[in-house]
């Protein structure tokens, strides 16, 4: 029951990281965009669902089968994402955001897989700040300031979020083998950035036990 809980989860978070992308594509302002695309995280955050960029971050310390429970969550966010990318496109606003999607995709599929791959690392970076200040900043100004500052920078550099990308992806219907391949290079690169900073902080945490 619990494997089913999280698996709606999963597919609730995709779903709200869509609308999130659907917003940031509904604005021909790239910064007010950013700003929008944050209620994706927020609803991700206040709802207590499970996003695959957010769940890997934990990572590390945890025994084998969290993989495969990341696979899980990885898979409910495809297919929420997909599920509001076929929503949108049944209605009056699916042409012109497929339209602005496909000139994403396109940029996307023809970057090299390891730009891509260090584009993830840099994003998953920014989103374990932002969650991780949402969860643990002392003030409720300090939680959302981490969570809005987090996301916008993310996307105002350009960098790759695995299921943002699945939203693009599915909303453009940009599918084909290259896509997959670089959906994946994006999703290995948020796994590496999303325990850099964790592993750097358990080291450190280390150090100073030993200090005596």
């Amino acid at each position: 029951m619990k494997k089913l809980t999280d698996f709606i989860l999963a597919v609730l978070a995709g779903a709200a990281i869509a609308i999130g992308g659907t917003a940031f594509l509904s604005l021909e302002n790239k910064i007010a965009g950013s700003l929008f695309f944050c209620i994706g995280l927020f609803m991700v955050c206040t709802m207590g669902l499970q996003l695959f960029t957010g769940k890997v971050c934990a990572l590390p310390g945890q025994s084998p089968s969290y993989l495969g429970w990341l696979a899980m969550v990885w898979a409910g966010n495809l297919i929420g994402a997909e599920l509001i990318a076929l929503c949108i496109r049944a209605t009056r606003l699916g042409p012109a955001l497929a339209e602005k999607s496909a000139a994403l995709c396109a940029v996307k599929t023809e970057d090299s897989l390891p730009s891509l791959f260090l584009l993830g690392i840099l994003c998953n970076i920014l989103i374990y700040v932002a969650v991780e200040s949402y969860r643990n900043a002392p003030h409720f100004l300090g939680k959302y300031l981490g969570l809005i500052f987090g996301v916008s920078v993310f996307i105002l550099c350009g960098f790759e979020h695995c299921v943002a990308d699945m939203y693009y992806f599915a909303l453009a219907n940009w599918w084909s083998g290259r896509t997959v391949l670089c959906l994946l290079s994006i999703t290995l690169g948020n796994g590496v950035g999303g325990i850099l900073l964790p592993l750097c902080f358990r080291l450190r945490d280390q150090a100073r036990a030993t200090i005596p």
